[in-house]
């Protein structure tokens, strides 16, 4: 087979760049079948890894009903399909176009909304769809900084920037990790936002979200509540309605919390968002979108319709066994005072102590214990996030119970506390995930 010169991208970080290379060299050499075998072994080894062998904390991650997962392998998936149904632009869509009305059914049942957009291909460009609906390059909105959890699609680097929106931040109280409305209703008639943003990322309790939107009315503008980490905790009807307490556009990814496949849903309460959404998704910006995912979400949409709030319910039961479990340990779980580590499946633990949020989550990583850094209203951390986040979602897919979170927060104290070598407590969270091979809370689970 021919081969070529590794690509050099030298505004990668040093190791990005050193992993790219080695694997170009080592995986790329070989013919075809060599080449295929070791996709093949890779695939195999990263679903050990991932789904046999390792405690999944990580907040953005979770798993997917296999009767779903195995709809995007069908090849409903190979065809285009452009155009709505009744009116495809490429004919022999009849069958599966209703795939999509039913997909497009159950996801406004799920939520209570009376328009989703499911052609959005990730939560990021549920975003982007949603700013370029409301907004023109050079409006302003008004987003959850990083150090409150708000996603980088909302700031700069991310489609708000891409697109020309100018970014300013929600204000927030540090103590109570929260929005504060005073000032929030002083900047907002200061900038005369077009949108103003709720949640992100880190979400440990639930957000003013009438209060935002008596504000965003004062000033003309658009209430957007990100619920990309919420999707199915609020599908349970366990930490709030977004929608249905002022928010006219919520915008999500279905992987996470809901634990469908990757893509993304846009709901909105208002015609004329929902009219402006479609022409973007076509024939604007989707055009052709992937039937097999479509077809896995209307299945994932039933697990969480039968099993929502029994499933959100543990969610958020082990996330606060985990917060105190940790807590005993020594670990800086965040807390509010009077309300405790989260009201959600969420947690956030103070890095600095522990050099930083991503080196702690790449240190405990060598013991398949997998979380990530993320950003909290507390002193940087030179060089890093100065937080850690977890969510109990895939966990609690997986079985565990709260009652299993002592055992998970001793393993990790183990590394953090009393600076165990990892890789000799790997073997420890390998057996202790033998005992959780089987997916709970969907159907024909």
């Amino acid at each position: 087979m021919d081969t070529m010169n590794a690509t050099e991208k030298p505004w990668l970080a040093p190791e990005s760049q050193r992993v790219v290379a080695e694997a170009e060299a080592r995986l790329l050499a070989g013919d075809a079948e060599g080449i295929e075998a070791e996709v093949l072994r890779l695939v195999d080894a990263h679903e050990r890894h991932m789904d046999r062998e390792s405690v999944g904390l990580n907040a953005g991650t979770n798993v997917m009903n296999p009767r779903a997962a195995a709809l995007m392998a069908r090849s409903l998936g190979n065809r285009p399909s452009l155009g709505h149904p009744g009116d495809k632009y490429e004919m022999g869509m009849e069958f599966a176009e209703q795939i999509e009305v039913v997909a497009e059914g159950l996801v406004r049942r799920l939520f209570g909304a009376p328009y989703a957009e499911i052609r959005v291909g990730s939560g990021a460009l549920a975003n982007l769809y949603s700013f370029m609906a409301i907004c023109k390059a050079g409006d302003r909105i008004m987003a959850f900084p990083p150090e409150l959890g708000g996603h980088v699609t909302h700031h700069r680097a991310g489609v708000a920037g891409l697109y020309g929106i100018e970014t300013h931040p929600v204000p927030h109280d540090a103590a109570t990790m929260n929005v504060d409305l005073d000032r929030l209703r002083s900047e907002a008639k200061r900038l005369r936002p077009k949108i103003i943003t709720a949640a992100g990322s880190l979400c440990l309790f639930p957000y003013p979200v009438r209060e935002m939107r008596a504000i965003a009315d004062e000033v003309g503008a658009y209430l957007l509540y990100d619920a990309a980490h919420m999707g199915g905790i609020i599908a349970g009807g366990r930490f709030q309605a977004p929608l249905a307490e002022g928010a006219q556009i919520m915008t999500m990814s279905t992987y996470k919390a809901f634990g469908g496949p990757p893509s993304g849903i846009i709901l909105t309460t208002e015609a004329k968002l929902a009219e402006r959404l479609d022409a973007i998704a076509y024939p604007g910006m989707t055009a052709n979108f992937d039937l097999g995912k479509t077809a896995a979400l209307a299945l994932s949409t039933l697990d969480l319709l039968e099993h929502g709030r029994a499933y959100a319910s543990r969610c958020i039961e082990s996330a606060r066994a985990l917060g105190e479990a940790l807590a005993a340990e020594g670990l800086p779980v965040q807390r509010v005072a009077g309300r405790g580590p989260t009201e959600s499946h969420h947690l956030a633990i103070a890095a600095a102590r522990l050099g930083g949020g991503q080196r702690a989550s790449k240190h405990l990583a060598h013991a398949n214990l997998l979380l990530c850094g993320i950003g909290l209203p507390l002193p940087p951390v030179a060089g890093d996030l100065n937080g850690i986040r977890i969510g109990t979602q895939e966990v609690t897919r997986w079985g565990m119970l709260p009652t299993d979170m002592p055992a998970i927060a001793r393993l990790v104290a183990r590394v953090w506390i009393e600076g165990e070598d990892p890789e000799r407590i790997r073997p420890d969270v390998v057996a202790f995930r033998r005992g959780f091979q089987s997916l709970h809370f969907m159907r024909g689970a």
